[in-house]
């Protein structure tokens, strides 16, 4: 007698999104206003001014790059804004913050091109594990978006999830 296997994972109605699928493929790179500081705590206007046009934009063509300044410095709103709007004609995105904050941001602007009414009473598992670095910001992203609309929402893998929320 031959026995049948039933796939009750896939038979379940389950919708897996894998946040991986958002990633932006653009290069990260950063850029420490540090390096441009008089002995390391001091802005010059002239001497920034002179960095900004000597530097080498180009090498951020399609990137997405964060500013920061890792020195204990007191650094003027300004000088961050000139680097913006340097960047403006060739990164994809820019941020001020550190690389978790530039993913943050790159998630959102991803995930909020999704439309929630799509996941309206389903049931979905957002992918847990992958090959790729997924920043938490973006669990909470997908959560924020499609909590109001969805049956439940898991995370981890259809087989194996972890129970987020359930429509009462």
């Amino acid at each position: 007698m031959e026995e049948t296997i039933v796939n009750r994972v896939a038979n379940s109605g389950i919708i897996t999104i894998n946040l991986e699928h958002f990633l932006h493929p653009g290069k990260r790179m950063g850029i420490d206003v540090k390096d441009t500081l008089f002995m390391g705590l001091i802005l010059k206007e002239k001497d920034f001014r002179d960095w900004i046009k000597a530097h080498d934009w180009e090498q951020y063509r399609d990137a997405n790059v964060f500013v920061y300044c890792s020195a204990d410095a007191i650094v003027p709103t300004w000088a961050f804004m000139l680097i913006a709007a340097k960047l403006a004609t060739t990164a994809h995105r820019v941020v001020f913050g550190d690389s978790e904050t530039m993913e943050a941001c790159l998630f959102q602007e991803a995930l909020s091109k999704i439309d929630p009414s799509e996941y309206s009473d389903k049931r979905v598992v957002i992918k847990g594990c992958g090959d790729n670095y997924v920043s938490p910001a973006a669990y909470v992203e997908i959560t924020r978006l499609l909590q109001p609309v969805v049956k439940s929402l898991m995370f981890g893998e259809p087989c194996s999830t972890v129970p987020v929320y359930k429509k009462p």
